[in-house]
């Protein structure tokens, strides 16, 4: 593997339950993300992957460890990481096209550079002649369209997104997967996903790691060794097929072990 773009060192995160008991979230967990690499994050519920998005976001700081991007360590929130959430976080009160332009208006693009970038992105998430409706106006599918724009539109160096399609219908959901994988191709970004859909996180990578039950650690890391560019045809596979079972009978452990963990601690 080439020099990283990204690396996480040895991160732990830990917090306190409303009784004050201390859990650990994330222990001790370290991964590497190349140059315009497409990974995924995938694990049992309650493993720690949000938590380690937020991490790597500079939204919170790790009891322990660190992030480095082009070997630079993180201290807090930048452009250089942009951020998608599963909830449409866009502002209301903005059209489609002031919602894109958010993030340029904030670093001071002048006005026709910035409206330009915007419009591009727009056509790219395929939103033209939608650029003056408001959130309200638009679908779930719509408004997640609109959220990715907004964030590629600023520039990231990593695009970080945290179950972005999980409040999605199926046919809305496989829709967006084929944006995403069309837009990385055309705009090739470091992409760190984070899902509970195995097949979306096969379809979508070049390698998903695999989470433990908590304290999340990295379990397993799988090469998805499948042409680009990819279409659907792909999940019926059988070399998608084996490695879907591989990382389901990975998960169904650690899962299990959640479970048990759950039940020991009531």
């Amino acid at each position: 593997m080439q020099t990283p773009k990204l690396s996480v060192s040895n991160i732990t995160m830990k917090f306190r339950t409303r009784r004050g008991a201390e859990v650990t979230a994330v222990d001790n967990l370290s991964l590497e993300v190349a140059d315009r690499e497409f990974v995924s994050i995938v694990g049992p519920s309650g493993c720690g992957k949000s938590t380690l998005l937020r991490v790597i976001a500079g939204l919170v700081e790790p009891n322990a460890g660190e992030v480095r991007l082009d070997g630079r360590q993180i201290d807090g929130p930048s452009a250089a990481r942009g951020m998608v959430f599963q909830t449409y976080t866009l502002f209301p009160w903005l059209t489609v096209r002031g919602n894109v332009e958010f993030g340029s208006r904030l670093r001071l693009m002048p006005a026709a550079e910035r409206t330009q970038v915007a419009q591009n992105y727009i056509e790219m998430i395929g939103l033209k002649n939608f650029e003056h409706h408001y959130p309200k106006e638009l679908s779930g599918g719509m408004m997640q369209r609109v959220a990715i724009a907004r964030a590629l539109a600023n520039d990231p160096e990593v695009l970080l997104m945290d179950e972005p399609f999980g409040a999605l219908d199926a046919q809305t959901r496989i829709i967006m997967q084929e944006l995403l994988v069309n837009l990385w191709q055309r705009t090739p970004k470091t992409i760190i996903f984070v899902t509970h859909d195995i097949d979306e996180a096969i379809f979508l990578s070049e390698r998903v790691y695999i989470m433990t039950a908590r304290p999340g650690r990295i379990k397993q890391v799988l090469t998805v060794d499948l042409p680009r560019p990819r279409n659907l045809d792909l999940i019926t596979l059988p070399i998608f097929l084996d490695m879907k079972r591989a990382v389901l009978d990975s998960i169904k452990e650690e899962g299990l072990k959640a479970i048990n963990m759950l039940n020991s601690e009531r």
